[in-house]
């Protein structure tokens, strides 16, 4: 990454979901996942988001880097975990309520205009609900160029250049100033946090912010009739010789 000009500021959001690693399970009832005991982290993508940050600002392209979380006081330990891995300052929108994209948009949007980023990177996606929906809302809600699913950050001459990964291959855009970026896996491999870091962090500040003193209505939209797990995969069968596969694949598959 390189940068010619000012150096900029950049807001990265994290948001607390299931550790990756972690095997989820639904309730009972289907309300829901299973989230007592169940160990939480920041979502990868985000992750991804932050050490790119971080990157930009030990290069000198980056003057600060926020970090930005939404929901109740629990997510508070997921921004000492992005203190600890390079975040200068850390913010918390306090809420109980289930937070879905387009609020979380609007949300950041308002911290935004108070912030004034000149980059504001995201995942492309949170692994907990897949939407994706939050980077381009937010993009839309603020007038900004967006960048999604980097794989490759380049800021220059007040402007990023943005390689968005596709279907059908790479797409490079350049994108003035400010702009929205929103991160996908190849983009880089994040750190581990030190363990001076860590304990550090647990020191540090983190500003707390009430979600109603925003005015934004962050009432649900969306509402979850039922979460069920996937059917079991039924039982493989071993065949003796290549002549047997054919032959199930004819007559039991009907596939040739």
């Amino acid at each position: 990454m390189e940068t010619r000009g000012k150096p900029v500021k950049i807001l990265v959001c994290v948001k607390r979901v299931v550790d990756h690693t972690v095997r989820v399970r639904v309730k009972p009832d289907g309300s829901g996942i299973e989230l007592a005991g169940v160990k939480m982290a920041i979502n990868p993508f985000d992750e991804i988001a932050l050490e790119e940050a971080v990157r930009l600002k030990e290069k000198g392209i980056a003057t600060e880097v926020i970090a930005l979380s939404i929901g109740p006081d629990n997510v508070q330990e997921q921004l000492r975990t992005a203190l600890a891995l390079g975040a200068d300052k850390a913010l918390h929108i306090a809420t109980d309520v289930l937070i879905q994209p387009l609020a979380a948009a609007r949300l950041i949007a308002a911290i935004a205009t108070r912030e004034n980023p000149q980059v504001i990177f995201l995942g492309k996606q949170a692994i907990d609900d897949d939407a994706a929906q939050t980077g381009p809302m937010l993009a839309a809600l603020l007038g900004w160029g967006q960048g999604t699913f980097a794989s490759e950050v380049k800021i220059e001459n007040n402007a990023t250049l943005v390689t968005r990964e596709t279907d059908g291959g790479h797409v490079t855009v350049r994108l003035p100033l400010p702009a929205v970026i929103t991160s996908d896996l190849r983009l880089n491999t994040p750190r581990y946090a030190t363990l001076p870091n860590i304990m550090k962090a647990k020191s540090r500040p983190i500003e707390k912010l009430d979600a109603a003193s925003l005015g934004v209505d962050t009432a649900p939209r969306l509402r979850v009739i039922k979460i069920e797990e996937p059917p079991k995969r039924a039982r493989g069968i071993r065949v003796k010789d290549v002549e047997e596969l054919a032959m199930r694949l004819k007559t039991e598959a009907k596939v040739l």
